[in-house]
């Protein structure tokens, strides 16, 4: 590579010029840009192996090593253990072939004949002497292999009798093992009578060649160049052996220079044919704490749903703090994964049927394991997923009718009101309590200030944002609660199998940091829930198959997407984990509301159509939304305080009403034009809601 280097005449004044060779000094000749004193960055990268094997490191590795060898021994006992009495019969039958087999080479033994065939060459080629020699050696072999094989004959008679005299048991068992020990010479050599308990299909080990056939498979032009070239030519080579990593194979290699590893991974399924392996078995990522192009290929021995995952950490004892890492799953190599609960709004996105509700609920699980925390649970499917929750639940309904969504909304308005409370109570705590303007572990467990935790959980949001009589007003709650939650205590967690700008509001989706997507059909879904541009980045959950229950890409917790199989806590088990909760509630003395079988108290809410026409003066046609938003703050504080000009025109949009441009007089006595509505809009909005509920 080469550059021009300017000469002292071309520079400007007061630029430092840098020194040039002699032959450099012509304007325009170029010199080589590689400074031989140039000094080495002293920076070296030192990676020991471990001493000790990582499996033996690790308390989950070693024991599903031990338990696997355990368990195949055990299987093989039981299996043959079985059929020992068939065994016998079966080499009993094959005794007499095995006598038989047993004296034609004893037979062979004592008269030599391997070395027959040695006489039958000297006979036919007329040597005298080596003829001789070979009968010599014969007659030598015959007379000790003879009176070897008599000697037995008589020592093993003589001890038969002896036996039978003394210890005729003894001589039973001998019998027994010796017809057993003849039948089993009697077996067919492709035939065997005692065969293998587990009949193993070898998994081809992980090579360099393998990896590189694979890598060149998927098409990529610049990897395909590399691997004819020998690679290290374009930056590519491995950086370490291929070893061992939990149950399966790591290999570490730089690709070539300008490919990333997203290149890799957006051709996961070609990959894996080149791999011979099972998709779910290839699991190709980047190294963040390398660079841009090091790629981490993990290879497993099974698909990642077939692999039999540790227990949940939590599900026979244990205590959660929510500010604290938690254990909710593992990662394909098996390893736990956490999640910080505290601080986040959370989305989970899937098809029907892949685990999103199995998720909804273990999280739950988690958070009723926080004594201090106090638990929403909404579930508008209807058919009792978070019922095993119901004992520790402060507010918790399942259905989509009416009264349920009236009792979720008059719960969501306790909520907003929680959290202005909340946030006076933090505005007016001195700053060496509350450093950082937000809820702290130590404020969360003073019981003075109220400040506890509030985890609020809705399964099949959609149902609730797009109802036509109450959906505007959980919207505008829920998306109070995405924003300004976090910092209060409060997580709010929406789970939906639409994930559509329709179903998960733009004001919670953007808000939300922790997002959990299960498998989706469509570039557009995935970006929705994983966030956008993760498609294109090659975070996609349209990867996973039908049979992939319970794995999703996991964003939010660390730099990094990962994937993630949640622990699989089915109903009985997680009423187990909820009465454990419930203990240590009843310790803390933390039962409330549902819990103790009381309801939400029923508020004066938001009737937007009716509000908005009552904000009209008698002789208003039209009104700019600034005037609309003002008159209803102000009549409506309890309501409608936080409204300001921008909540207008989204609040009226489902309802069919839009704003134009309407002109009216200022404070000013000026007229002027600017967005607002007009009276007529609003009471035909009205009519129409009113015929559509009397026709229903």
């Amino acid at each position: 590579m080469t550059d021009t280097v300017l000469a002292p005449d071309q520079t400007t004044a007061g630029t430092p010029v840098p020194d040039v060779p002699e032959q450099a000094s012509t304007p325009g000749t170029p010199v080589p840009v590689d400074n031989p004193k140039l000094p080495d960055p002293g920076v070296t990268t030192e990676k020991r192996r471990p001493i000790i094997a990582p499996w033996m490191r690790s308390t989950n590795d070693f024991l599903a090593t031990v338990k696997r060898a355990a368990g195949h021994a055990g299987y093989a006992s039981t299996y043959h253990g079985v059929r020992l009495p068939w065994y016998g019969t079966q080499l009993t039958m094959m005794a007499p072939r095995g006598t038989a087999r047993l004296v034609a080479s004893t037979g062979r033994w004592v008269w030599d004949r391997e070395a027959a065939p040695l006489r039958d060459w000297a006979v036919r080629t007329e040597d005298v002497d080596e003829y001789m020699r070979l009968a010599r050696l014969r007659a030598g072999r015959v007379r000790l292999r003879g009176f070897v094989t008599v000697v037995a004959a008589v020592f093993g008679l003589g001890f038969a009798l002896w036996l039978y005299v003394m210890a005729p048991e003894f001589l039973y068992l001998f019998a027994v093992g010796g017809v057993l020990t003849l039948g089993y010479f009697g077996q067919q050599p492709d035939a065997p009578v005692i065969g293998p308990a587990v009949v193993r299909t070898e998994l081809q080990k992980l090579t360099g060649s393998i990896v590189l056939r694979a890598l060149d498979s998927i098409g990529n032009a610049k990897i395909s160049a590399a691997v004819k070239k020998g690679g290290d030519m374009n930056g590519m080579r491995f950086t370490s052996e291929i070893t061992r990593d939990g149950p399966g194979y790591r290999a570490d290699l730089d690709l070539p220079y300008g490919v990333v590893p997203e290149d890799v991974m957006e051709e996961r399924q070609a990959l894996a044919s080149g791999l011979r392996r099972k998709l779910g078995c290839v699991w190709p990522s980047g190294d963040p704490t390398e660079h841009e192009g090091r790629l981490i290929l993990w290879v497993g021995d099974k698909p990642m749903n077939e692999t039999t995952k540790p227990p949940w950490p939590l599900l026979k004892d244990g205590q959660v703090d929510l500010f604290k890492p938690v254990v909710f799953g593992n990662d394909q190599r098996m390893r736990d994964i956490v999640v910080t609960l505290m601080f986040a709004s959370i989305m989970i996105g899937s098809i029907p049927r892949m685990g999103k509700t199995f998720l909804l609920r273990l999280l739950l699980l988690i958070a009723a394991l926080d004594p201090r925390a106090e638990l929403y649970g909404f579930d508008f499917k209807g058919t009792g997923d978070l019922g095993p929750l119901e004992p520790v639940m402060h507010r918790y309904r399942s259905g989509e009718d009416d009264d349920d969504l009236l009792y979720v909304l008059h719960a969501m308005r306790e909520l907003k009101e929680e959290l202005r409370r909340r946030a006076k109570v933090i505005r007016h705590l001195p700053k060496s309590r509350c450093p950082e303007s937000k809820v702290t572990p130590a404020l969360a467990s003073d019981k003075s200030l109220g400040l506890h935790p509030i985890v609020v959980g809705f399964d099949e949001c959609q149902v609730p944002f797009e109802h036509e009589k109450y959906g505007a007003e959980l919207e505008s709650i829920c998306t109070d609660v995405a924003k300004r939650g976090p910092a209060l205590g409060i997580v709010g967690m929406f789970a939906t199998q639409r994930p559509d700008a329709k179903s998960l509001p733009p004001g919670i989706s953007a808000n939300a940091v922790l997002r959990f997507c299960l498998k989706v059909m469509g570039h557009t879904a995935n970006d929705m829930v994983l966030g956008t541009g993760a498609y294109k980045a090659g975070i996609r959950a349209t990867m996973f198959s039908r049979s992939d229950r319970g794995i999703c890409w996991m964003s939010g917790e660390g730099d990094d997407p990962q994937i993630v199989a949640s622990a699989f806590v089915d109903g009985p088990a997680a009423e187990l984990v909820v009465t454990r909760a419930r203990q240590l509630r009843e310790d803390y003395g933390n039962i409330t509301g549902h819990a103790l079988g009381q309801g939400p108290a029923e508020q004066r809410g938001m009737d937007v159509l009716g509000d908005v026409l009552k904000a009209f003066g008698p002789d208003d046609e039209q009104l700019w939304c600034e005037r609309i938003a003002a008159r209803l703050s102000g009549s409506l504080p309890d309501v409608y305080g936080e409204w300001t000009t921008a909540s207008v025109a989204p609040a009226l949009k489902p309802w069919g009403v839009a704003t134009a441009d309407v002109w009216a007089t200022g404070e000013d006595g000026k007229g002027t034009t600017k967005r607002g509505i007009k009276r007529a809009d609003i009471a035909a909005a009205i009519t129409r809601r009113n015929a559509d509920r009397a026709a229903a």
